[in-house]
C-alpha cells in the first residue's frame, strides 16, 4: 500500500513545539484544515479529542496516530509532526510521544481506515524508520523521509 498520497509538504512539520497532547492535536487540526477548507479545525479538534477519550492513540515507542472519520473528507488525509520535546500522550507504554501522524478518513471508509492504521503501525514499528524521521532537520526533509518510507512499504 502506497501511503505517500496521504501527506503533503504543507501538512508536515519537523521539530514543532508541542507543550501538551491537546495543543498538539489542536495544531494538527489547524494544519489539516488549512489544506482542506471543508474541514472545520475546531470540529476536527473536538473529534480528535473525543477519539482520545475512547483510548489513547499513543502506540508506544514515542509514536501516536490520532485518527477519526470525518464527514467533509473525500479521501484519506494525514499530517506528520515531530516534536522538539516529547509530550505525555498516555501511550500504552507510558513513554512520551514525539512523532505524531494524524489521520482523517471519510465516514464510509471503515476498511480503508483500518488498513491505513495497520500500515502506519508497521512503518512506525521499525526503529530505523523512526530514527530517520526524528533526525529530520526541517519540514522538507521530514516529508521526503516519510514519502520514502510510505512508498517503500512492503
Amino acid at each position: 500500500m502506497d501511503l505517500s498520497n496521504l501527506l503533503s509538504p504543507s501538512r508536515t512539520r519537523s521539530r514543532m513545539q508541542g507543550g501538551s497532547k491537546k495543543r498538539v492535536l489542536e495544531q494538527a487540526a489547524k494544519l489539516i484544515a488549512a489544506d482542506y477548507p471543508a474541514v472545520n479545525p475546531d470540529e476536527l479538534f473536538r473529534q480528535l479529542i473525543s477519539r482520545e477519550r475512547l483510548g489513547s492513540t499513543g502506540i508506544g515507542h514515542g509514536i501516536a496516530i490520532p485518527h477519526c472519520r470525518v464527514e467533509n473528507c473525500a479521501t484519506a488525509v494525514g499530517a506528520l509532526l515531530t516534536l522538539e520535546e516529547a509530550v505525555d500522550f498516555e501511550a500504552v507504554d507510558d513513554a512520551p510521544v514525539d512523532v505524531i501522524f494524524t489521520l482523517l478518513v471519510p465516514n464510509e471508509a471503515q476498511e480503508e481506515h483500518l488498513q491505513i492504521l495497520a500500515s502506519l503501525a508497521q512503518i512506525f514499528g521499525r526503529s530505523e524508520n523512526l530514527q530517520k524521521l526524528r533526525e529530520a532537520q526541517d519540514d522538507r526533509e521530514l516529508y521526503d523521509h516519510a514519502v520514502e518510507l510510505f512508498t517503500n512499504l512492503s
